[in-house]
């Protein structure tokens, strides 16, 4: 193997593993011990002030300054007495990582001294540099002016001597300019129209509450071959690699040993999770070499979208410290399956009650049955608006890869749950049920088993399956900050319970009961969503002919996908529940095309740089080999041995120089298409230039440089090879 590919091992072997000591063995003992959270406020805090705090995480009210300048010495204390010397706001920018400005707490006094400070003004808002943050044409480049906003429902954590602050980020003229902000607003919509709806069914509900339990998928690489890889470096995948022999073909990898070099990375990332509060409970390896994943227990919406946002950032520091890199690319390396990042979703009630479980009765399974069918409605009626929430350009590789959910949206509900929905709609016919009819449907409905958990397989290939009492969201790529998609998720529900509900009134106010008026308004909403629903096979061909056929969507690019954002439906729907304002809307479509362009002209600058200054070079140094080993047989050999000895040399110098032909050729097109792409103002031309004109050279130049790959002298080859890559133990 070259030497130049270990160029960086020397200093990577110098780093040591990050020793977290902690108190105990016991997770119990030390879980969260980094946050400041309802323990450590009941301690430091005054009880109005503690009352005040759970008030704004419980109900929404606001905090007045008064408190919170109780709330901020306080958290200083506690931050302090924990050995940090600075604080920031922690935000979600629409870069799609996290963001954060150190501020120390001292303050300069008088006679050169100084003290430690941190008020109400400063926990509460703090203005960071607003100018290099996408803002979608809402603020120029020279207006820097933004704000962060302390979001109290999400706790303040320690990071190092830093106390960090989940708050929100908004411009100077209040649009928001972050994940987040939409996402509580969205939560706030839902609460109220989900209550709205529980109170037909169980009138001590007063609060309704999403909850999230993600999945995060992810491989592993050694630090050293990562750094011998630019295409990995700049890009996250590989845009070169040829298969090797052996890849996940034998199925070896999946829920197998997990690796020791893995493991050790694997117990310090979720001691530091562990300490923040991150309810981190599984690991184990996914189907591809190298590949794993990791998942928490359910957790409030916002929090869990937090949350993963932050182990995100903790897992790649920690691999770091034990020579690895995470790889968090929907589609590292050609050939294998890709990570994503399941969202599993549900409703929880204050009264304990999961609202996408069934009950013991008819009236709680009936209860059941309205929230489950009006997701459906809801996903139905805004399939494009929810792919388009899950749309990237890596994700694009991932999607329909026969390994992942297909770009068509469509639900899962399971073999029981079909037959319960068709019985309901033989059952109730259009007018008044009689009598015998009520109570027969009442009776199927108390039928319902209190757990589905396992009453039908799984389908792996539905981008939306319902698997017990949650919806699973399978289509959310890896890397994807889990607030775009359930900003949408949720938004799109509070919508649907909101129509429902006005629904159900318009039955009640004509006489109707109201438990035949929830039968009547559900077994509609089953007649006009039921094309949503899929059992079979989403890889199949059979699928999307159907799919079309049925009127679904396939969109099977982010140009195309991200149109969903401002439709008139959309753009209505944010703003009838004060979710975001059509101006928002337009500049956050106006970022994702931005951000889908210049993840492509990074690939093809990366692509043309790799294919002109190394793979070209040493395919034509390789081949100069071979010509001077045809020159020496042709002066040792007669010609009649001559064409019989050096014939695989002669058709293999001609091998290289087609492939080699071919890729400058692609190379120089690709450029000029880029050429021509940039000069384009328009963010959905210039997005749709880079996906129609630019990367569609990606595939022919990958192809001839991994025959190259095949061909050329193992030992001069530039870059590690997948069978490197995939299997570093």
């Amino acid at each position: 193997m070259a030497i130049h590919r270990f160029r960086a091992l020397e200093e990577v072997l110098s780093r040591t593993p990050i020793d977290v000591k902690l108190p105990s063995d016991k997770v119990s003992d030390f879980f969260g011990q980094n946050v400041f959270g309802k323990e450590e406020m009941r301690k430091y805090l005054s009880e109005e002030a503690f009352v005040s705090v759970m008030s704004a995480m419980e109900t929404g009210t606001k905090i007045d300054r008064k408190m919170a300048e109780q709330v901020s010495n306080s958290m200083k204390a506690w931050a302090m007495a924990k050995g940090a010397t600075h604080y920031t706001h922690w935000f979600q920018p629409l870069t799609g990582t996290t963001a954060e400005k150190h501020d120390a707490f001292f303050t300069p006094i008088e006679n050169g001294k100084a003290m430690e400070t941190f008020g109400g003004g400063q926990l509460v808002q703090q203005e960071p540099d607003a100018s290099s943050f996408p803002s979608g044409g809402i603020r120029n480049t020279f207006e820097a002016r933004g704000y962060t906003a302390w979001d109290p429902t999400s706790p303040a954590f320690l990071i190092g001597s830093t106390l960090c602050i989940p708050t929100i980020f908004v411009s100077y003229t209040g649009e928001s300019l972050d994940f987040k902000t939409p996402l509580l607003k969205a939560l706030s919509a839902l609460d109220k129209a989900a209550t709205d709806v529980c109170q037909y069914f169980d009138k001590n509900v007063t609060k309704v509450t999403a909850t999230l339990g993600w999945e995060q998928e992810y491989f592993l690489v050694d630090t050293a071959l990562f750094n011998a890889r630019p295409d990995l470096l700049m890009t996250g995948r590989t845009l070169f690699g040829h298969a090797p022999a052996k890849g996940q073909q034998l199925e070896d990898h999946y829920f197998g040993s997990i690796p020791e070099r893995a493991t050790e990375f694997m117990r310090d990332f979720e001691k530091q999770a562990w300490l923040l509060g991150i309810p981190v409970k599984t690991r184990h390896n996914e189907v591809a070499p190298n590949q794993f994943e990791c998942a928490p227990v359910f957790e409030e919406c916002n929090l869990a979208v937090d949350h993963n946002q932050l182990l995100m950032d903790v897992m790649e520091k920690v691999a770091r410290s034990h020579n690895f890199r995470v790889l968090l690319h929907e589609k590292p390396y050609a050939g294998v399956n890709g990570s994503g990042k399941h969202n599993n979703w549900s409703l929880g009630t204050n009264t304990g009650k999961n609202l996408l479980s069934p009950g013991k009765t008819p009236k709680t399974n009936l209860q059941f049955l309205a929230f489950f069918i009006n997701t459906i409605k809801a996903v139905h009626d805004n399939a494009d608006l929810l792919r388009a929430s899950i749309a990237s350009a890596s994700n694009d590789h991932r999607l329909g890869a026969n390994e992942a959910p297909p770009a068509i949206m469509s639900i899962f509900i399971g073999s029981q749950l079909t037959q319960i929905m068709e019985d309901l709609e033989k059952r109730v016919k259009s007018g008044k049920m009689t009598p015998d009819e009520k109570t027969a449907l009442k009776l199927d409905i108390g039928k319902i088993p209190d757990i589905l958990l396992d009453n039908t397989d799984r389908n792996r290939t539905s981008p939306f399956a319902f698997t017990g009492n949650k919806f699973e969201f399978r289509a959310v790529g890896s890397s994807a900050n889990c607030a775009g998609a359930m900003t949408v998720l949720n938004a799109i529900m509070a919508d649907q319970l909101t129509l429902f509900k006005k629904d159900v009134e318009r039955l009640l106010e004509s006489g109707v009961e109201k438990d035949e008026a929830i039968f009547q308004i559900l077994v509609d909403y089953i007649k006009k969503s039921k094309k949503i629903l899929f059992e079979g096979n989403g890889y199949g061909d059979d699928w999307k002919q159907e799919a079309k056929k049925r009127g679904l969507n396939n969109f099977n690019t982010t140009p195309a996908a991200l149109d969903a954002y401002i439709s008139k439906s959309a753009m209505a729907l944010f703003e009838r529940h004060g979710i975001m304002t059509q101006r928002e809307q337009e500049a956050r479509h106006a970022i994702y095309l931005e951000n889908y362009t210049k993840k492509i002209q990074i690939e093809s600058r990366v692509m043309a740089d790799l294919a002109m200054n190394q793979i070209i070079p040493t395919a034509i140094k390789y081949q100069k080999v071979l010509v001077d080993n045809v020159s020496g047989l042709k002066n040792i050999l007669d010609s009649k041995n001559f064409g019989k000895v050096a014939g695989p040399q002669l058709e293999i110098i001609m091998e290289i120089s087609d492939h080699l032909g071919t890729i400058k050729s692609h190379v120089d097109t690709m450029v000029e298409e880029r050429k021509n792409a940039n000069i384009i103002e328009d963010h959905k031309k210039q997005a749709e230039m880079y996906c129609e004109k630019v990367k569609t050279h990606f595939e022919e130049i990958r192809y001839h440089v991994d025959k190259l790959e095949l061909i050329i002298d193992d030992e001069n080859w530039p870059l590690p090879k997948y069978r490197e890559l995939l299997f570093t133990k």
